[in-house]
Order: structure tokens, then C-alpha cells, then sequence
């Protein structure tokens, strides 16, 4: 067996589809067939179930296909460490919940000093971004914290507070009795915080919808559909200028938390290294 059987067989895997995998491999569809078919007569056992339209995993090729990413992101883990420079260089993927108000900042600063770095940033709920993290999909996020995992190390960027946000500049607790909550989908730490302060109280809200970027939300909350909850900082110059209003919810709750958080068993890049430095330096200023 090879890495780029584990390879091919992925790539069949997310296709569903010998001859689509073949393409983007730029493989010939023979070539692919036998290598998994020489994968299958290796571990004694059929991988997928084939049928006209293509081919589908079936229990066996599951536990294959968590195994070779676990595998595949090693390898990748080691080939970094040998090629790894004293300058900060490559491309550093970095995960984000859309309302860092310090990012700007460290990139800027990030970018001015190490032109050579790529960052891709990804957009994502608390939870979504942490389970990258650990797969090691992500080198590393700007989450809602703490995180308690064995696996996790993390660094505090900021303290913010959460505040309830509307279209008009009056609220009490039974508007959310009335209006629905605008939120961003399960595993949102805000979202947490939220729900945790309402099974506390017994508010049993009238309609959650789910979104996924700030611009909807917010830009939904400021048309009068609904309430949401979101850092104070992220809308200081919508309050200013009138677009919408903010109000407190109890102190248990509205202390919020952003943390940047990395696997603590993967190789520390100096690319990243130089990066959780920047993060440091521009957050304790």
C-alpha cells in the first residue's frame, strides 16, 4: 500500500466515481480501478458499493476514509517540518467566527512583515472550526472560549461583552416571546450563551432562524425581522448612527471570550509561530 492509493481512494470516495476521480487526478480510469481494487485485495475487503450511476462507501471504506485522513495529514504534518524556513512563508490556514474585531489589526501588521505568507481564512461557528482544528484541516481559529480538550492549546485574544440587538431602542425579555432570534447555526458560542441564559429564565423564544454570515444577520435585524446577539464591539458604528440598538443581558452571560486555538501535538510551523507572536503583541498593547 502507498500514500497516493489513500490518495486515489479519496478522491474516488468524495467523487463517487471512478472515472470523475480519474480526471481530477489526471489518471487514466484503468490505473484508478486498479488501485483500488489492489487496496480492497490488501484489506481483504470490499471498500465500496457499486452500482450504475457510480460507487458509494460502504461501512469498510468509512473506517478506511477516516484512517487514510489521519494518515494523509501526517504526512503532510512531516513534509512541513522538513521544508519549514526561518522565514515565515507558504500558505497558513486559518479558521475565523466573523466577528474578530482584532483581525484586521493582526493582519495588517501580519501581512506588512511577511509578505511571502498566504492566509486563507475560513469563516465558521465555534464548534465547526474546533473539529478542523483537531482533523488538522486548520493550523489554527479565532474561536469563542475557553476550550476544555486535551488536544487544544489556546491563547486569549480578547474580552468582549455580548449584547442583545434590535431595530428599536426599546426591549424587554418578553420580545423574544414575540419576535424571532436571528442566529448563527448550532455550535456558535454567542448562540450558547444565549440559550443557556434562556432555559435559565424559562423564555421559551418564539422562532430561531439560522444564518450564516454577519452581513444577513445584521442587516436582517436592522430591517425589523427579528433580535440577535453579537459582541458589542461588532456594531459600535451601527448604534452610533442609529441602525440599530443595543441592550445588556445579565452579567453571568454577557462576557464573551476570543481565543486562538491550535492542535498542541502538531509540528509548530515558524510561519505560525510568527503569527501567534503577532497575535500577541498586537492584543497586549
Amino acid at each position: 500500500m502507498e500514500f497516493n492509493d489513500l490518495h486515489i481512494f479519496q478522491t474516488v470516495a468524495a467523487h463517487g466515481s471512478v472515472s470523475k476521480a480519474a480526471v481530477e487526478l489526471n489518471y487514466v480510469q484503468s490505473n484508478v480501478t486498479a488501485r483500488i481494487k489492489l487496496l480492497e485485495k490488501e484489506l481483504q475487503t470490499p471498500l465500496f458499493y457499486r452500482h450504475k450511476r457510480g460507487m458509494i462507501l460502504n461501512s469498510e471504506g468509512k473506517r478506511l476514509l477516516e484512517h487514510s485522513r489521519d494518515i494523509l495529514s501526517r504526512v503532510e504534518e512531516m513534509k512541513r517540518t522538513f521544508h519549514d524556513q526561518s522565514k515565515p512563508s507558504g500558505v497558513l490556514n486559518i479558521g475565523i467566527v466573523e466577528t474578530v474585531v482584532a483581525l484586521p489589526d493582526i493582519l495588517s501588521s501580519y501581512y506588512s512583515k511577511y509578505p511571502d505568507v498566504e492566509i486563507s481564512l475560513k469563516a465558521g461557528v465555534t464548534d465547526l472550526l474546533l473539529q478542523e482544528v483537531i482533523d488538522m484541516k486548520l493550523d489554527g481559529a479565532f474561536v469563542t472560549g475557553p476550550i476544555r480538550h486535551p488536544l487544544i492549546d489556546q491563547v486569549e485574544v480578547i474580552q468582549e461583552k455580548l449584547v442583545l440587538v434590535t431595530k428599536g431602542d426599546s426591549f424587554s425579555v418578553e420580545d423574544i416571546t414575540t419576535k424571532p432570534l436571528l442566529l448563527y447555526n448550532k455550535g456558535c458560542g454567542y448562540r450558547g450563551r444565549l440559550e443557556s441564559w434562556m432555559k435559565v429564565e424559562g423564555i421559551i423564544p418564539k422562532q430561531i432562524m439560522e444564518f450564516g454570515t454577519f452581513g444577513t444577520i445584521i442587516g436582517s435585524v436592522a430591517a425589523g425581522i427579528g433580535i440577535t446577539i453579537i459582541p458589542e464591539s461588532s456594531i459600535t458604528d451601527l448604534v452610533a448612527n442609529g441602525t440599530v440598538f443595543c441592550h445588556r443581558i445579565p452579567e453571568p452571560y454577557q462576557e464573551i471570550t476570543t481565543i486562538f486555538i491550535r492542535r498542541k501535538d502538531a509540528y509548530l510551523t515558524h510561519t505560525l509561530q510568527c503569527f501567534m507572536d503577532e497575535i500577541e503583541a498586537r492584543t497586549k498593547k
